[in-house]
């Protein structure tokens, strides 16, 4: 057996292995994720995984909808924001308070500048792991 062919049966062996280990449930495969963005006040999704919507509920404050109900609220959320504006203004994707809700349907995100003013960005990213 040629030493290409060798491989080739070894990236097979490995790839089923794989296969039977990691499925959609495993944890560590996003749920939900999304690419949006504000532009000229409306909120654009440029690409997302079971995401439904993504409201913008004030300048700054986003709803991101989930197209299938998690089975509950104990999942991690990880977000990043881009700044749209090209001195070294820094935007930061976090939650304000209480007020924001987690639930099996949708998560409250907030963009907010290094002074904690609440701003739109052009670009959010934003997964959802459980």
């Amino acid at each position: 057996m040629a030493l290409v062919d060798r491989i080739a049966d070894l990236a097979i062996r490995i790839g089923r292995v794989l296969a039977s280990k990691i499925d959609a449930t495993h944890p560590g495969v996003a749920r939900a994720w999304v690419c949006f963005g504000v532009i000229n006040g409306e909120v654009v999704i440029r690409t997302a995984h079971q995401v439904l919507a993504v409201d913008r509920t004030a300048p700054g404050r986003y709803r991101i909808h989930f197209a299938v109900r998690l089975p509950d609220t104990h999942y991690c959320w990880t977000a990043l924001a881009r700044s749209s504006v090209d001195r070294g203004q820094q935007r930061f994707a976090v939650v304000r308070a209480e007020d924001d809700l987690k639930t099996t349907r949708f998560v409250d995100v907030s963009c907010a500048t290094a002074a904690s003013t609440f701003t739109d960005s052009s670009e959010i990213n934003l997964v959802v792991y459980r």
